[in-house]
């Protein structure tokens, strides 16, 4: 006989646990709060779609900060190319882009989300829109109880893939922690990853918009120093863009707990300071009968001349002939670590990810069952674990996904 399935949760997580499992011959049901499914997955990757990378395995436990170990044996058994193979064969080619991403060859987020419907229904998955689960119970039998907005659903097994608290607007508003702690589980406090900081220097707003390739960024709280290199992007309230991102993580965690934090920009890592100090003078003497403010235009972009002029402290009407060797040398450390103090990070509604969740130790990494609560699973972002940027989440996501899905079919 059918083992019963509830997954809830439409994400990418829920799809692939939801269509994995009926292809397994479980009877599915799954129950999403919002009025359509893969609400999340639209907007990703700025509405393209990061689906994930073509790094080798090897490499990719390192690219989890969070709880990396934790999908050893998810990442084995459904790969990244067997991500890519699976939209393939959904009708989704895909492409490699910089740092090894896969987008969609569309590069439309909801050619994506649509392929995973059509697989959940042709899996002949019971799709239940605008159903809000409000509590999960379990029976003297081992069976489930779901109480929803919609009446009760009952279970041999439930697979929790509610996401965590990032953009709450696409139903990831926390529930799957409730639940989860509700039937005894830990859970690990939700924390923002891949998310925005903000600044105590309120210059930023005038470079909003501004955005800087091949820098190097570096975090600190006095004694570890954490760094990237790529791109990173001004904002009126502060700093954002990849590496910021990626650093973000660690940024949060030293504020939590009542430390400085401290962020320089090396806006020219290919130059140490003496070559700079160099290429400084040569320009200053291609520019020697002009005034400062005009001396800086061959080195830096156009908006970024009158803030680094102003940290300066030289003039701008200075004529360049008369900068003396002190203040331009002065220009280099400048210039080599642009400085910033992070005050808080955005709110965790607006991370791309949420670090935080079900404790790993209380799951079983090879079928994603609860160790505590006999058919109970989790998939997804509810778990405590997070990616860097680069297509990783939503791998974790679909890795996860699907081994919660093939075991909870198992009768």
């Amino acid at each position: 006989m059918a083992s019963k399935v509830l997954v809830i949760g439409g994400g990418a997580a829920g799809l692939l646990a939801a269509g994995f499992a009926a292809q397994n011959g479980a009877q599915v049901s799954l129950l999403e709060r919002n009025n359509i499914l893969g609400k999340k997955i639209r907007i990703t990757g700025k509405g393209r779609c990061n689906i994930t990378n073509a790094c080798e395995l090897s490499e990719f436990i390192n690219n989890y900060p969070g709880n990396g170990k934790f999908l050893y044996s998810a990442l084995y058994q459904f790969s990244n190319y067997d991500v890519i193979n699976f939209f393939h064969s959904l009708g989704v080619q895909t492409k490699e882009e910089r740092g090894r991403r896969i987008f969609p060859v569309s590069d439309d987020a909801d050619q994506v989300a649509d392929a995973l419907v059509k697989f959940v229904k042709q899996q002949q998955v019971q799709i239940c829109l605008n159903t809000l689960v409000e509590n999960v119970l379990v029976n003297q039998n081992r069976s489930f109880k779901v109480v929803t907005n919609r009446g009760n659903f009952v279970a041999d097994r439930v697979i929790i893939a509610t996401g965590g608290l990032s953009y709450p607007k696409t139903g990831s508003t926390g529930d799957g922690y409730q639940f989860a702690k509700q039937l005894g589980h830990n859970i690990v406090t939700p924390f923002p990853a891949l998310v925005a900081l903000r600044t105590k220097e309120t210059w930023v707003k005038e470079l909003s918009g501004l955005t800087l390739r091949n820098v190097t960024v570096s975090v600190t709280n006095g004694k570890e120093i954490h760094q990237e290199f790529g791109e990173m992007q001004f904002a009126h309230f502060g700093l954002t863009g990849p590496t910021i991102l990626t650093l973000s993580r660690q940024a949060a965690i030293w504020l939590n707990a009542g430390a400085q934090v401290d962020l320089t920009i090396d806006l020219k890592p290919a130059l140490d300071e003496k070559t700079l100090d160099l290429r400084l003078q040569r320009d200053f003497q291609k520019y020697s009968r002009k005034q400062f403010k005009n001396g800086l235009i061959d080195l830096l972009p156009s908006s970024l001349i009158p803030v680094i002029i102003e940290l300066s402290k030289i003039s701008p009407e200075l004529p360049i002939n008369q900068i003396t060797k002190e203040a331009r040398i002065k220009l280099v450390s400048l210039l080599k670590a642009l400085p910033f103090s992070i005050t808080k990070t955005l709110p965790t509604s607006t991370a791309i990810v949420t670090a935080g969740g079900v404790d790993v130790g209380e799951i079983n990494p090879k079928t994603m069952e609860s160790k505590l609560i006999p058919g109970l699973y989790f998939a997804g972002e509810v778990i405590d674990i997070d990616g860097v940027t680069g297509g990783f989440n939503l791998q974790a996501a679909f890795s996860t996904g699907y081994l919660a899905g093939i075991n909870a079919s198992k009768v």
